[in-house]
């Protein structure tokens, strides 16, 4: 609840007004600009996802290419990199001084604005919705394309006919994900230039010093977010995949490629090259250009002030979600359902609107680092639920009434039976949490103190003014501990 409190300051900032100037906020034209910018960027990048997830889920799931387990690692590896680093790399590679310029002898235009946040936003999150079709396309019953077959359908149209309806839940699952993450961006969109109600917000309370406009924004961006939610339940609501019949589920069947297989691995290569190598390069490369050992002292401070807020971030929120993840395991009422989804209503939120609605709940003079920490940790909560809640449902309850009955208190029962078998989980949550805090961006940028140095703000300062040789080391940086969280998910898909 602590994380929905703020949200009534900020309603209660944006009618702070006359009648007549809450009719002009809420009116302005530059409103209706705002919303058809962020709608055409979210449309836009779902749509850019959706052509290239799609092809590499079918590929490295129901093909007969070889190692498809690496392929779909490496399909994964753009969560590694945050978006504004994606970003700050697509502004390096071009322009008269850029790392394409250096390396080939003549420039390319630099992305901006609506094309490179489109971009930016689509080579970060392709792997959201891959994630979701991959597993969807391992679970298929392959009996219903059998029957389609025996009817006289060629592959293409039980494709389009059997497969791609089953996908319903995946491409629901993975375009909220999608669309969740463009409406909350700020990194991508200021560095490029392009408004949308995120980058608006941001520069309307910090930079104009309108408060209660920049409270309206917030309040049209959380109706944008609702609505969104409320649409994706709804179409949930609506799908009915389960199997009728008895039988056991086998394994899906592979399609031969023959020779298109070279053309599937051209594509996994390309896709791979343009979302992870290019923006590694490029980092690396502006590294190696500008590098100066007087850097060092401020990489280290970023670095310390990124690690105090990240650590106690991931170890509150992995005790944090014990709570929620055991009320919503073993009790499955109406309230306790509520209460577990408090966590993951607060994580739609998007973080400049949440940060915001912080900062007129304890007023500005008053934010310090432990609000900041505070304020990840409710926002990061969700995350570090469900790898504490899987242990869980595998643990038998039947272990706690034993303990009871040897004499133990409900809390010693629950020490001394399931916290050993959520530990593992309790870890990954922690490495989780640790590696999505060091990458936040947007609230830190609101809710830090003054002279408060995190790495991501040095790399949004410093591409802001196109000093590309002094963002990379601390861009670098970043990309080390990303790596950790991908050798994580390597070692899971092992």
């Amino acid at each position: 609840m602590c994380g929905l409190i703020p949200l009534g300051y900020l309603i209660a900032k944006a009618f702070q007004l006359e009648s007549s100037t809450l009719v002009e906020n809420l009116l302005r034209w530059r409103n209706v600009r705002l919303f058809f910018n962020t709608i055409f960027l979210t449309i836009g990048v779902l749509i850019t996802d959706i052509l290239l997830a799609t092809p590499a889920a079918w590929l490295t799931s129901r093909s007969d290419i070889k190692y498809p387990r690496i392929f779909s690692v490496l399909c994964t590896l753009p969560l590694a990199i945050p978006g504004y680093v994606i970003a700050y790399s697509l502004l390096a590679l071009g322009g008269y001084n850029g790392i394409f310029a250096s390396l080939f002898g003549w420039s390319i235009p630099r992305l901006n604005g609506y094309w490179g946040a489109l971009i930016a936003l689509s080579f970060y999150t392709t792997p959201y919705l891959f994630l979701n079709l991959r597993t969807a396309l391992l679970g298929l019953d392959p009996s219903v394309e059998e029957s389609a077959r025996s009817l006289g359908y060629s592959q293409r149209r039980v494709f389009i006919h059997v497969i791609l309806p089953q996908l319903r839940p995946a491409f629901y699952a993975g375009g909220l994900l999608i669309c969740l993450h463009v409406l909350g961006d700020f990194g991508v969109v200021s560095l490029m230039r392009y408004e949308t109600f995120s980058y608006a917000l941001y520069i309307e309370y910090r930079l104009l010093f309108e408060h209660n406009y920049a409270a309206w924004l917030a309040l049209i961006l959380l109706t944008i977010t609702g609505c969104l939610l409320y649409l994706e339940s709804r179409m949930l609501n609506r799908v009915d995949l389960h199997k009728a019949g008895h039988g056991t589920s086998r394994a899906p069947s592979i399609i031969p490629l023959h020779r298109l297989k070279y053309v599937g691995y051209s594509y996994l290569c390309v896709l791979f090259i343009a979302t992870v190598c290019i923006p590694t390069l490029t980092v690396i490369l502006w590294l190696f250009r500008g590098f100066e050992a007087s850097t060092l002292a401020g990489i280290f401070e970023a670095f310390l002030g990124s690690v105090s807020i990240s650590i106690p971030v991931a170890i509150g929120c992995a005790l944090m979600a014990l709570p929620f993840a055991y009320i919503n395991v073993r009790y499955t009422t109406c309230i306790s359902n509520a209460i577990a989804r408090i966590p993951y209503i607060v994580y739609a939120i998007p973080p400049l609107a949440f940060a915001l609605s912080i900062i007129f709940f304890v007023k500005r003079t008053d934010v310090t680092v432990l609000v900041l920490i505070s304020a990840c940790m409710l926002h990061f909560l969700a995350e570090a639920i469900g790898p504490v809640r899987s242990p869980l449902y595998q643990a038998s309850p039947h272990l706690e009434e034993v303990a009871r009955s040897l004499g133990c208190s409900p809390i010693m029962a629950f020490l001394r039976t399931l916290l050993p078998l959520l530990f593992r989980g309790m870890l990954i949550a922690v490495a989780l949490v640790f590696l999505a805090t060091m990458k936040e961006l947007p609230l830190t940028l609101l809710l830090r103190p003054p002279e408060y140095e995190t790495l991501a703000v040095n790399v949004w300062d410093f591409t802001e003014e196109a000093m590309f040789a002094q963002a990379a080391p601390f861009a670098f940086v970043i990309l080390i501990f990303s790596g950790i969280f991908v050798g994580l998910l390597i070692r899971k898909e092992e």
